[in-house]
């Protein structure tokens, strides 16, 4: 069943299921016990979910630090409704695959997750390469080589950056397989 989270005008957050006030911090202990929430604000009845999820990660477990400044800028200036699609589909694959990671951490011990970890770096590359698969096809339906020529560069900047950014990724992942964990609590 869905909790259903009404947002005030003040910021204030009210669980109607338990009829009580609760913080950023609690709502996102509910999530993360399993609960699904639908945030809405208590005047408009606006969906607010994303934003309060988005909100949750950004501000929580030093998450911000997973989001590099890059990655950001360009999210915010996303205006294609095709790139930000691109961008939620990626990520939401790539949380897959940690996940799959972490569980297959848990079930076959650190060696094999090694391993994984090393096919994932190599799994993460694959949509850098579409992409680049797909911009070369729209490069080569361009009429001659002129209009190639004086085609805009920026995708090149954009999967250079996309690149960095899975470079970091990895990076990231990589230091936190190495660093020293208690027991797992999955």
């Amino acid at each position: 069943m869905v909790k259903l989270i009404k947002k005030y005008t003040n910021r204030r957050l009210y669980d109607t299921d338990d009829s009580r006030y609760i913080t950023l911090d609690e709502l996102a202990e509910l999530i993360r016990k399993g609960h699904d929430v639908k945030v809405i604000d208590a005047q408009s009845d606006q969906d607010l979910t994303q934003a309060t999820l988005a909100q949750i990660v950004v501000e929580s477990r030093g998450a911000a630090k997973l989001l590099p400044v890059p990655l950001l800028t360009q999210m915010v200036r996303m205006e294609d409704d095709a790139l930000a699609e691109f961008m939620s589909l990626y990520l939401t694959w790539s949380l897959d695959i940690y996940y799959a990671m972490k569980q297959a951490r848990v079930a076959t011990g650190a060696d094999a997750y090694q391993e994984f970890l090393g096919r994932y770096a190599q799994m993460a590359t694959m949509p850098l390469n579409m992409a680049r698969g797909g911009l070369n096809l729209v490069r080569g339906k361009l009429k001659n080589e002129k209009d190639v020529a004086e085609a805009p560069r920026e995708e090149e900047n954009e999967i250079d950056s996309l690149r960095d950014e899975i470079n970091e990724l990895k990076e990231l992942i990589k230091g936190l397989a190495e660093k020293p964990r208690g027991r797992s609590k999955t």
